[in-house]
């Protein structure tokens, strides 16, 4: 294998003079290698248009399974989840659980909020008692420097929710913020809240420019950046499934459903408890979250990141999922962070993220979010489960059997 060369201008380069660049720089026989790049490009050159103009320098696509949980009732409403990722097991394990609660009534999921968040963070060298003093003032002016931007979020019942001053001054001298939130409707809302954000900044610094209390040798404010936060802890869905314990009973196995039930409470105890075991836990979680996450076109680093910060948002990372045993009852579930949305960004540009949202039933934001916080569940019980029975590499393996065989060059016969 050569060494990359360094290069100006690669990004002025066309398509397939940067295709050709790129294998210029290995020693495998260029012409093979970019045959091999090119057999993933789309025959429909529309189609590749749209994907090239998602990210930059594209010189290929990189596919990934897009595959169908089935059997998920959700409110009492049946779905079938699509889901991408390349994991073997996933989508095995998500329909297994999806199946199962099927015929316990299925998972409950309510959307607990729908709060974004942004931040204004600026320098002040002036003090507090004067900022507070004309906050009021200047939050109508804000809101005014933006009437432009959310006109249209308003109509639909979205736009700036509340703006508060926070002062950071023990932690860092003369650092504030201007704390935002919003409600977005049914769009994830980056570009509308970012937007917003930049103009509440020159906004800031405009007032207190002009406002005479504000008047002296140096500059009192500097705005230091405006953007969103994807720590949404008010962005909030629950999920959660219950059932008699004498149906937690799993054939094959001497235990009872109470005996099975109080195992599996107490693994996710020990998730609760221990920061290791909880972070692969909550990996579990997002292997079914991030996989309809990436079949709608969303954004599922935000998600993830957000999901992450809740975990420790008390000190401590803990589990996101609970479960409970009482009273001959076996109830579990989990309240999930998920800033997603349904309209704008990939939602509409990928053809891909489209067809996931016609099978899903043009959900609404707030659905979408019950629909993921239910397959995240069931990904996560159907882990859980595995893990205090058989032992999750019976399944995982008998799933990925196929790509072991694939990777010693098997035939069909053999």
């Amino acid at each position: 294998m050569g060494k990359a060369q360094t290069i100006n201008g690669f990004s002025k380069l066309s398509k397939v003079e940067k295709l050709r660049w790129t294998v210029a720089q290995f020693g495998r026989e260029p012409a093979a290698l970019e045959r091999e790049l090119r057999a993933f490009w789309l025959a429909d050159d529309a189609r590749q248009g749209i994907l090239d103009g998602f990210s930059e320098n594209t010189i290929s696509n990189f596919p990934m399974p897009y595959g169908i949980a089935p059997n998920f009732l959700i409110n009492d409403r049946p779905y079938a989840v699509p889901m991408v990722i390349e994991e073997s097991s996933v989508v095995a394990a998500a329909s297994s659980a999806a199946k199962f609660w099927l015929g316990q009534g299925g998972f409950r999921t309510e959307v607990l909020g729908t709060v974004k968040l942004g931040q204004v963070h600026f320098r002040y060298l002036g003090g507090v008692e004067k900022l507070r003093a004309v906050f009021a003032e200047l939050k109508t002016a804000l809101r005014e420097s933006v009437q432009d931007l959310t006109a249209n979020m308003e109509r639909r019942g979205g736009g700036v929710q509340e703006i508060k001053l926070l002062d950071f001054t023990d932690r860092m001298p003369h650092y504030y913020q201007l704390k935002v939130s919003f409600e977005t409707c049914d769009s994830m809302g980056a570009n509308f809240v970012n937007s917003v954000l930049e103009q509440f900044g020159r906004t800031l610094e405009q007032f207190c420019d002009q406002y005479p209390d504000f008047t002296g040798p140096e500059r009192e404010v500097e705005v230091i950046m405006c953007i969103l936060s994807n720590f949404t802890p008010d962005c909030l869905v629950r999920a959660e499934v219950s059932c008699p314990v004498e149906a937690f009973h799993m054939k094959g196995t001497e235990a009872s459903g109470l005996e099975l039930a109080e195992t599996f409470a107490r693994a996710v105890r020990i998730a609760e408890i221990d920061p290791y075991r909880a972070a692969t836990h909550n990996k579990g979680i997002y292997n079914g979250v991030d996989a309809v996450v990436l079949a709608t076109g969303n954004d599922f680093r935000a998600v993830e990141a957000c999901g992450h910060a809740y975990a420790a948002r008390d000190g401590r990372y803990t589990s996101l999922s609970h479960c409970a045993v009482e009273g001959g009852t076996f109830r579990f579930w989990l309240d999930l962070p998920l800033a997603v949305g349904t309209v704008g960004g990939l939602t509409k540009l990928h053809p891909l993220a489209r067809t996931s949202l016609e099978l899903l039933g043009q959900p609404s934001a707030r659905e979408l979010m019950q629909i993921i916080a239910a397959t995240g569940l069931a990904q996560n019980f159907a882990a859980v489960r595995s893990l205090v029975t058989t032992g999750i590499q019976r399944g995982h393996m008998k799933m990925h059997l196929q790509n072991i065989l694939n990777h010693l060059g098997a035939d069909a016969a053999q």
